[in-house]
C-alpha cells in the first residue's frame, strides 16, 4: 500500500459519498475522506488528517472529471456550510440519498432486508427553502487574497452563515440561491444598514455586541414575508431597530410582518427572550390546497414548500386511514400534519415543545374550521402521558428534531403499541437508531425517502411500522 501520511499527496480515484456529504476512496482497502469531490473523479489530494482506520483528505486538483459533476452556480460554494452537494447532478445527489437510507437502516437498524422506495425528488431545486437564518459577527471570514490587508472594524462586520467548520467565522453572503432573491436584497440591505448604525456586531467569544441574528421567513405560496431581527437587549437602542424597520417597509413593499427580540445568552441560538411586532401580525400565512397555516417567528415549518406537500401525502398514504382512527401527532410543529390529514380521521392529538407553535396550531384549527383536533404544549417524554389518558392511539405520528426521539418517547410507544406509526424523519441514522427500538414490536413495511433538500446531503424520510401483534 502505498504510504499514507499527513502532508503526503496522492492521487485517488472517488468511489462514492458516504453518509453525511464526503466522497470516499480508497488506497488498498483504506479509505480516504474528502469534501467536494463527486464520484467518478480521479483527483489529486492532500493527506490533511491520519488515523489509525481512515484518513482526511482535501482535493488540490481534478486530474479526470466525473460525468456526474456540475459546476456550482453558488458564489460562495466550498465557504459556507450550506449546500456542499452542489457540484453534484441533482440524479446522483438523489442517487446517494436514498443509498444512505439503505444503509442506516441495513447497519444501523438491521434491517437489511426492508425494502426502500424510490426517493421522491423536490419539485424545486433553487430557491425552495422559505426560511433562512443569518448571523452577525464582528469576525468576518477572509478569502485568500485579503490576508495580508489592515481592515477597519466596520469592514470585519459580518452579516451571513457560518464557515463550515469554524463557530466564529461568518461568511458574508451577497446572494444565497436557496432563498428568493427578494430574500438575498433583504439581507444585504439590513447588512449594510447595521453597518451604517456604528452598533458592533455580537462577538462570541466575548458575549459583546447589539446585533445578533437576522431571520427571513417567505410563504412561497402567498408571497408574505416575514423579517425577524433578534439583538442583545439594549432599550436605548430601540429607536435604532425603529428606524431599521421603517426603511426596510418603505424599501420592501412585500415585507407584510416585522418582529424584533432581544436574547442575552450565550448560546447562539436565532430566537429571544422577549419580543416585540412592530409591524403586521406578527405571522405569515402559507397555504396547501384548501389549506391555510399560521406561521410566526419561531415557530417550525418544513423549509421546503414545494416538497411538504409531497411529505403530507406521503404520511396519509402510509397511514392508510379508513376513517375510524384515533391519531398522536408527536413533535407536531404548527399542526401541519395532523391538520392536513383531520379529514381523513376521527381525531388528533398533537404535542409540542415549542408553546408559540402550539399557540399557531390552535390558529390553524379556528382559521381552517376543524374541529377534531387538539393540541398540547409541553416536553414530550412529559406530555405523552398526559395525552394516553384521552385514550389509546390507533396510529402514532411522530417528526422529531433531527436527534430523533427521547428514549422515553420510544418506551412510551411501545407501552401504548398504536397498531400502526409512521416515523417522519431528517436523519437516517437517528431514524434507524429509534427503528432499532422499534423493532421488537413492530415491523417496517414501507420506506418512502423524499428529497426536501437539495444540494445537501440531507434526506427526509417516512416510514411505516406496524405492530407485530395486529
Amino acid at each position: 500500500m502505498e504510504k499514507i501520511t499527513k502532508g503526503t499527496q496522492i492521487e485517488l480515484q472517488v468511489e462514492k459519498l458516504a453518509f453525511g456529504g464526503k466522497a470516499v476512496a480508497k488506497v488498498d482497502g483504506f479509505v480516504v475522506f474528502l469534501n467536494h469531490a463527486v464520484p467518478g473523479q480521479m483527483v489529486k489530494a492532500l493527506i490533511t488528517k491520519k488515523k489509525k482506520n481512515y484518513a482526511e483528505a482535501r482535493v488540490i486538483e481534478t486530474l479526470t472529471q466525473s460525468p456526474d459533476y456540475r459546476a456550482p452556480v453558488c458564489p460562495h460554494f466550498g465557504i459556507c456550510g450550506g449546500c456542499s452537494w452542489q457540484d453534484i447532478s441533482y440524479e446522483a445527489q438523489l442517487f446517494w440519498k436514498r443509498a444512505h437510507v439503505v444503509e442506516c437502516l441495513g447497519h444501523i437498524a438491521g434491517a437489511g432486508e426492508t425494502e426502500v422506495a424510490p426517493i421522491i425528488a423536490s419539485p424545486e431545486t433553487q430557491h425552495y427553502r422559505n426560511k433562512m437564518e443569518f448571523t452577525f459577527s464582528d469576525r468576518r471570514w477572509l478569502l485568500a487574497e485579503e490576508l495580508d490587508r489592515e481592515f477597519s472594524r466596520e469592514s470585519l462586520f459580518a452579516l451571513g452563515l457560518h464557515v463550515k467548520g469554524l463557530f466564529d467565522k461568518v461568511c458574508n453572503i451577497d446572494n444565497c440561491v436557496l432563498q428568493s432573491q427578494e430574500s438575498s436584497a433583504i439581507l444585504l440591505e439590513v447588512r449594510r444598514w447595521a453597518i451604517e448604525s456604528g452598533l458592533a456586531a455580537y462577538n462570541i467569544r466575548t458575549h459583546l455586541g447589539f446585533w445578533r441574528f437576522l431571520v427571513i421567513r417567505e410563504a412561497k405560496s402567498t408571497g408574505q414575508m416575514l423579517i425577524h431581527l433578534i439583538t442583545s437587549a439594549n432599550p436605548h437602542e430601540d429607536r435604532t431597530i425603529n428606524r431599521l424597520s421603517d426603511h426596510l417597509l418603505s424599501k420592501f413593499p412585500g415585507v407584510t410582518t416585522l418582529i424584533h427580540s432581544t436574547n442575552d445568552k450565550n448560546s447562539q441560538v436565532a430566537v429571544g427572550d422577549s419580543s416585540r411586532v412592530l409591524f403586521g401580525p406578527g405571522f405569515i400565512e402559507e397555504k396547501f390546497g384548501e389549506l391555510r397555516f399560521q406561521i410566526s417567528a419561531n415557530s417550525f415549518f418544513q423549509t421546503n414548500t414545494f416538497g411538504a406537500k409531497n411529505l403530507y401525502d406521503t404520511v396519509s398514504r402510509l397511514a392508510g386511514f379508513e376513517g375510524f382512527e384515533n391519531v398522536w401527532d408527536l413533535y407536531c410543529g404548527t399542526g401541519t400534519i395532523g391538520l392536513y390529514i383531520a379529514s381523513l380521521v376521527k381525531s388528533v392529538i398533537g404535542i409540542e415543545l415549542v408553546e408559540d407553535a402550539v399557540h399557531d396550531a390552535h390558529e390553524n384549527c379556528r382559521i381552517n374550521n376543524i374541529g377534531n383536533c387538539s393540541f398540547l404544549a409541553g416536553d414530550l417524554k412529559d406530555v405523552i402521558a398526559k395525552a394516553a389518558q384521552m385514550g389509546r392511539p390507533d396510529v402514532v405520528i411522530v417528526d422529531p428534531p433531527r436527534a430523533g426521539m427521547h428514549p422515553k418517547v420510544v418506551k412510551a410507544l411501545l407501552e401504548t403499541r398504536p397498531k400502526r406509526i409512521i416515523a417522519v424523519s431528517c436523519n437516517p441514522a437517528s431514524l434507524a437508531r429509534d427503528a432499532a427500538l422499534l423493532l421488537e414490536a413492530y415491523d417496517i413495511k414501507e420506506v418512502q425517502p423524499i428529497d426536501l433538500f437539495p444540494h445537501t446531503p440531507h434526506v427526509e424520510c417516512v416510514v411505516r411500522f406496524d405492530s407485530l401483534r395486529g
